[in-house]
């Protein structure tokens, strides 16, 4: 079963999608291409085959979750004009 323009705008509308005219059997064509492809998948025979994340059987390696940096905050804010215990102060800009 393909794919005809009627079924092709009526799934536009659905989705709210404006497609224009001349585009319809271009698209038409595709996506008739991609449900071939999707059939083609469908013989190939797959049972008993998990379902993979990644096509190599590896695992990744991780790091210790640690912190590693340290905080500035009372060095940046000895460098400011005007600052209070964690926060700069600045002029009022807005009225």
């Amino acid at each position: 079963m393909s794919i005809n323009r009627k079924e092709l705008t009526e799934i536009a509308a659905l989705a709210k999608l404006k497609i224009a005219d001349e585009a319809l059997g271009e698209i038409a064509v595709a996506m008739n291409d991609i449900k071939d492809m999707i059939d083609q998948m469908d013989e190939v025979a797959a049972q008993g085959i998990e379902p993979m994340s990644h096509p190599q059987d590896m695992m990744q390696t991780l790091r210790a979750d640690v912190v590693t940096e340290t905080s500035h905050q009372e060095a940046l804010l000895s460098l400011s004009a005007q600052a209070d215990e964690t926060h700069y102060l600045v002029p009022k800009v807005i009225e």
